[in-house]
């Protein structure tokens, strides 16, 4: 890659996207990633690019490494299956022993 090229729109927004999977992935906080996420919009060459995710590792491009947020989001629906479930049966329990 030759960093003193131009930046494109698709570069940024592919710098974006990392910034955000590596957010979601517990790397960034939300400042970091809205202090990056401002820069790549100023950022002029491929180099200045590289350099917002340069202190971050390599993303892999499994399937399931791309999907952390649709992951958490399971578990956060099977949590409230669970809850919802067991409020049901405490309600009926307490309706019966009543």
């Amino acid at each position: 890659m030759d960093v003193e090229l131009r930046a494109s729109d698709d570069d940024r927004n592919r710098v974006v996207a990392e910034l955000h999977r590596h957010t979601a992935a517990g790397r960034l906080t939300l400042d970091e990633f809205s202090d990056r996420a401002g820069a790549v919009w100023t950022a002029r060459t491929l180099g200045d690019l590289a350099a917002l995710t340069r202190d971050l590792p390599a993303l892999s491009d499994k399937p399931g490494d791309r999907d952390t947020v649709g992951h958490g989001h399971r578990e956060l629906l099977m949590l409230f299956a669970a809850a919802a479930l067991t409020l049901l049966l405490l309600g009926g329990f307490l309706a019966i022993t009543r």
